[in-house]
């Protein structure tokens, strides 16, 4: 085998290096063996002298050869999968905070719903009068059925993959499975080729991935998100008190609490949970084209649509009884923006925690053994928060994806729908790492109470707003233009605002109330707010309120 490797000489001043590529340098990235290296080279200059290459070309001895071929074999075998090897992290690195997601999102899960899935309509044909040929099964074949669901483990799973590896399809795979479980039963061994019957492997598949995601959402995903939200609900209720200096485009302004500002976040997302939980998980049983053409050549005096109708509902999935030959995707669409929603409004979350953990306002719960950094030993690092951001990255990334791709496909199928349904997990796992991750950040807060009080005790400007409004009502000429002559650009005191207020021709009063008003006083509202923040959940998601 030959390599060349070129590089450009710069000037005739500095002579040409090339460091060879040896067998020793490839070798190493498969093993930690050292091999001594035969390797020739012949210099190649080429003209003119501003365009000067040397090539280096590495000859290898056969024997060689056959050295680096055995040692990536040997190294091929020591990468099996497992967490060190996993190519995704959430398969790896984080597979303990995501494994919730396995039992629905995995190969191992899309197989189970599928025998789910078969198995339920070999039922259904039993309980239709005109299928003459599949009568209605008895109990024990019944509880026969059923077993075969319950009781799918793991090696069901690896012997459909092995069966898999022989029809390479993976539908037929499972259809050849239930076929070789129920052959020697004296009752379902004689209806056999009425498993998939009229159906299309799409038939199968997209009531499998309706009921993955609808069994992973709610089992899943809802309590995690609940759990978040019911977080920063004690967040604002605990802080409700707490004053807090705003600051607009990163400058001091109206004074609000820290609760009220986590109120305002626990009522965003639990109007996008209930936007999710909204969404109809939708499922086809039309046959190839949508159009039950086997269906009806086979049993024209049944009514197809409305059998299709009962199955699909029977799985507690919502009937579409427009289609193709796959479920046109548009709830998966609806469901996966939903969660980039949810997922934005928790990305701004953490970015302001983070903004105000970097403030001073929140201090976080050190955790004996913990490093921060490295080389820098007083560092506690909002890494919770950041890694909860970059999840919700990349889960939207993902799910936008999906959300572009699945709706579209050409004429009545392709197959580019298929292989990016596998990645179904992915944006969720992302998510759910990032949920709980953020869980976890909040968990670690501790606020800073001396800090809040000491920004806002440097603020007085703030009170231009109230004053200047008060002027307003009373009638003061130019009560803006003379507030921003006070303090725009300047440094304003507690002083040089009560000195101005004593100055106004204002009611005693209102000039009274004005001169009790500090920076941590004025947050109009807000205490309301937080407090009331369970009972502006609940009305977001349409509960009575008493």
């Amino acid at each position: 085998m030959e390599l060349g490797a070129s590089s450009r000489v710069l000037s005739s001043s500095h002579p040409a290096y090339v460091s060879p590529i040896t067998k020793y340098h490839k070798s190493r990235l498969l093993t930690s063996s050292l091999q001594s290296s035969n390797a020739s080279f012949r210099f190649i200059t080429t003209s003119p002298l501003r365009d000067r290459y040397c090539k280096a070309v590495i000859s290898e001895e056969s024997s060689s050869r056959e050295n680096v071929k055995r040692m990536s074999t040997e190294f091929s075998n020591e990468f099996e999968l497992s967490s060190l090897t996993a190519l995704s992290p959430l398969d790896g690195r984080y597979w303990g905070k995501v494994k919730d997601l396995a039992p629905f999102m995995s190969e191992y899960g899309l197989i189970r719903f599928r025998v789910f899935v078969e198995i339920k309509w070999l039922l259904k044909l039993s309980q239709i009068p005109e299928v003459t040929e599949v009568p209605s099964f008895s109990k024990e074949a019944q509880s026969y059925l059923e077993g075969l669901i319950d009781g799918f483990s793991m090696r069901d799973a690896l012997e459909v993959k092995n069966i898999e590896k022989v029809t390479n399809h993976d539908v037929k795979a499972v259809e050849y499975f239930l076929k070789q479980k129920c052959q020697s039963h004296p009752e379902i061994s004689k209806v056999l080729e009425f498993f998939h019957f009229a159906c299309t492997s799409e038939d199968i598949n997209n009531l499998a991935h309706a009921l993955m995601l609808k069994e992973a959402v709610i089992t899943v995903m809802f309590p995690i998100m609940d759990e978040l939200i019911m977080a920063i609900c004690k967040l604002a209720k605990d802080n409700a008190h707490i004053p807090m200096l705003s600051r607009t485009h990163g400058q001091p302004a109206s004074p609000t609490t820290l609760g009220k500002e986590m109120a305002i976040f626990a009522v965003r997302l639990s109007r996008e949970r209930k936007e999710i939980s909204y969404v109809d998980i939708m499922g086809k049983f039309a046959g190839a084209v949508g159009n039950y053409n086997a269906h009806l050549v086979a049993y024209p005096d049944i009514n197809w649509p409305h059998v299709a109708k009962e199955f699909v509902e029977s799985l507690g999935l919502v009937f579409n009884p427009y289609v193709t030959q796959i479920e046109t995707h548009d709830y998966m669409a609806k469901l996966f923006h939903a969660f980039i929603q949810f997922n934005n409004i928790l990305i701004d979350f953490d970015r302001d925690i983070w903004g105000y953990i970097s403030l001073g306002y929140f201090k976080q719960i050190t955790k004996a053994g913990e490093i921060g950094s490295s080389t820098m030993p007083h560092k506690v690092n909002p890494i919770d928060f950041e890694n909860s951001e970059g999840n919700l990255g990349k889960a939207n990334g993902g799910l936008s994806h999906l959300s572009m791709k699945l709706p579209i496909s050409r004429w009545q199928r392709d197959l580019t729908d298929s292989t990016v349904l596998r990645n179904i997990g992915e944006g969720l796992g992302h998510s759910l790492l990032a949920y709980k991750s953020s869980l976890q950040g909040i968990s670690k807060l501790q606020v800073n109470e001396a800090c809040l009080f000491e920004d806002l005790n440097n603020s007085w400007e703030v009170l231009a707003e109230p004053i200047q409004t008060v002027m307003r009502r009373y009638g003061v000429p130019e009560p803006y233009e003379k507030l921003k002559e006070l303090t725009r650009g300047r440094a304003v005191t507690e002083e040089s605002i009560r000195a101005f207020i004593e100055e106004l021709e204002l009611p005693k009063e209102a000039k009274s109330n004005l001169l009790k008003l500090t920076p941590h006083t004025y947050v109009g509202a807000a205490i309301e707010l937080a407090r009331g923040v369970d009972t502006a959940v609940k009305i977001v998601n349409g509960m009575e309120v008493l």
